[in-house]
């Protein structure tokens, strides 16, 4: 067997390591610290996926640490013209108190399962495309569905290695959650768009939520305790959370193609977005209220994309990887076992050639970019969930199987509350994107316009639907297709006009997603033979554990590790105290009492990203000694080849949140549920 690292070595604290295999020879020997399974277990156990970000149990009532940013979604929803929690905050001084969070579902790793055998024993080497796909759809629906039977849990079956590996992921599901305490926004994301990405930073982008069970607070033994000194420079940290999707093990080709083509696609329209959201929310107060959020995300995305842009388009960086590949395909050759994996290279820059003009097509009929809104969103599953039930379980789309029944019932009959003015503007921008990008002369163009304006369809149509209405939503379900196609809803009838074509534009689709995973697991397997699988798999949602040490970076002047509240004033006096850089007149008024030494906000080398945002930081002792709520601009291009050198986690120290809730918000019930 090669010796590991041989083709692609692995740098000093590098890796997003799966919780069954995680990095305990490295740790012992580079830190000298033993991670036992105990240890594992309670970190696990405590950590929580939280929509799309991270966050952890922090005591034995449910009591949820995340970010602010990753709750502000929910905060903002929960929001009224006279109650704005995004700008004044919200704090639950009795438990009575705490607001229920429609649609919001929580999810903790109990379990993982290799279940690779059992997929690739089902779908075979002999089958086509279209057959690998339906093969292996019907296989996991049936490892899930086993699975959820026997357990009572969420079960969810997820590829590893680009398709080299399955896994069985099985889920303690909370669906009742409440929102406990989130500081004002002027000092959750104090900063805003201009400090993003940067540092030194000054944020105090952390909330508190809680999760119930019938009615009370979940039980929860594994949670984590506070240290509220936190970490020293450097001291060893681990960070458990849920990484979104990195691309270290693509091919140089499509590292090629997100630089040429995919990036400056999403950033065409998140640029176009940004404007449109800017020029509403300018308009009155209200709409910049409802706004708010999406315009942050859209901002958040726009800079974290242009950053990995940048670094697709370094010069260097790609010839870095276009040597690694070319050593790598160098030792395939060599040996007769492993020339289909050499092959599979040229056969993944085939399929990106043949799929670039299909990508287009499948995002805006598939991919919701023609229909950007919830009430279509809404509309298109009413619709698949008819048809998809007549199937058997296995052969239909993944995310109408019995597996996620519960998940989609819980988000499709939330009580969220949707403002028809912003779902108007949403879909009539949608539509003029969708003339620009296939034509207005296409045919299913033609029919969806209806010889209108994008403009007056969209009203048409959020004026004339009625699923803001979840009785009509949930008659609409149990009715089953003789419901859907006697509806005359307007979104109900576009949904059904355009399912065909969104299907077809799929199946295209993921049959070239299938040749690029197969060609993939050629590659995975020759690289398991050379190196076992001792290296981590990019990431893709699933818990993760990343360990590092707390250290500023170089830099002309040098960056500390750690920032202070003397330091926010400075900012803020420096900036005139003007938006982003803004605090509330309560924060002026009660801050004073926080000494000006205390730690803000600090840095570590751990290896995260997006989808981290949340995760706890422990020590040793398994305390939680920081929250991780970005990465600097260096780090955002370890989503292609991990960048020790000045690439950094930002954290929110534990003493900057505890002296705020002492001192500014007053928390004492939170506090004493947290030990302090």
């Amino acid at each position: 067997m090669m010796v590991v690292g041989m083709v692609f070595p692995l740098h000093a604290d590098e890796g997003m390591w799966l919780f069954s295999k995680p990095p305990v020879e490295q740790v012992k020997e580079r830190h000298d610290f033993e991670i036992t399974p105990e240890w594992l277990e309670h970190l696990r156990k405590s950590s929580v996926r939280f929509g799309g970000g991270s966050g952890s149990f922090v005591s034995p009532d449910g009591l949820i640490l995340t970010n602010h940013h990753v709750g502000a979604g929910t905060i903002e929803r929960l929001s009224t013209t006279e109650k704005d929690y995004l700008k004044d905050g919200f704090y639950a001084e009795n438990l009575e108190d705490e607001l229920p969070c429609p649609g919001m579902e929580l999810n903790v790793l109990m379990s993982i399962t290799d279940v690779t055998e059992r997929v690739n024993a089902a779908v075979g080497d002999d089958l086509t495309a279209d057959e690998a796909v339906a093969a292996r759809r019907e296989v996991i629906a049936e490892i899930e569905r086993e699975a959820g039977k026997e357990s009572g849990l969420n079960c969810e079956v997820v590829a590893m290695y680009r398709g080299g590996q399955y896994h069985l992921y099985q889920f303690q599901r909370y669906s009742e959650v409440k929102l406990v305490f989130a500081p004002d926004a002027r000092a959750a994301a104090f900063g805003g768009d201009p400090d993003n990405f940067e540092y030194p930073r000054y944020c105090l982008d952390f909330c508190f939520f809680r999760a119930y069970q019938d009615g009370k607070p979940a039980k929860t033994p594994h949670f984590l305790k506070w240290k509220e000194a936190g970490a020293e420079e450097g001291e060893l940290t681990f960070v458990s959370g849920h990484p979104g999707r990195t691309n270290r093990s693509m091919t140089l080709a499509q590292m090629e193609s997100m630089r040429d083509r995919q990036f400056p696609q999403g950033l065409e329209r998140m640029y176009r977005v940004e404007a449109l959201l800017r020029a509403w929310s300018d308009r009155d107060l209200e709409n910049a209220r409802r706004a708010k959020q999406s315009l942050v995300g859209t901002q958040n995305g726009r800079k974290a994309s242009q950053a990995r842009l940048d670094g697709l388009l370094d010069p260097a960086f790609m010839d870095r990887k276009r040597e690694s590949e070319k050593a790598l395909r160098g030792v395939m050759r060599a040996d007769e076992r492993w020339r289909a994996a050499d092959e599979a290279h040229d056969e993944i820059a085939r399929l990106l050639g043949e799929g670039a003009e299909i990508s287009v097509r499948e995002r805006m009929w598939e991919g919701g970019e023609a229909f950007g809104t919830r009430f279509f969103g809404m509309a298109r599953t009413l619709v698949r969930v008819a048809e998809e039930s007549g199937k058997p379980d296995g052969e239909r789309l993944p995310e109408y199987q019995e597996s996620g029944r519960d998940s989609l019932e819980h988000g499709l009959f939330s009580e969220r509350p949707i403002h028809l003015d912003f779902e108007t503007l949403w879909l009539g921008d949608s539509l003029t994107v969708m003339c620009g990008k296939l034509g207005v002369d296409d045919p299913l163009v033609k029919k969806v316009l209806d010889g209108k304006s994008p403009r007056e369809r969209a009203v048409e149509w959020v004026q004339g639907t009625e699923l803001g209405d979840v009785k009509v939503r949930r008659r609409l379900y149990e009715g089953g297709m003789e419901a859907i196609r006697e509806s005359g809803d307007p979104l109900i009838r576009l949904a059904l006009l355009v399912d065909g074509e969104a299907r077809k534009w799929r199946e295209k689709g993921d049959a070239i997603s299938e040749g690029i995973s197969q060609a993939h697991r050629k590659i995975a397997e020759a690289r398991f033979a050379m190196e076992g699988d001792a290296v981590y798999p990019d990431a893709n949602f699933t818990l993760r554990l990343s360990y590092g040490l707390v250290r500023g970076y170089p830099a002309p002047d040098g960056v500390a590790a750690f920032t202070t509240f003397q330091g926010m004033q400075e900012r803020h006096e420096g900036q005139k105290g003007i938006a982003p850089f803004d605090l509330s007149d309560e924060w002026k008024e009660k801050a004073g009492a926080i000494d000006a030494g205390v730690r803000l906000n600090f840095v570590s080398d751990h290896d995260i990203t997006g989808g981290n945002s949340g995760s706890p930081m422990v020590n040793r002792d398994g305390e939680l000694v920081g929250l991780i709520f970005d990465s600097n601009a260096p780090g955002l291009v370890s989503d292609f080849g991990y960048n020790g050198g000045r690439g950094r986690a930002v954290s929110v120290h534990p003493a900057g949140m505890l002296a705020v809730m002492r001192s500014v918000y007053q928390t004492e019930r939170l506090l004493k549920e947290l030990g302090f």
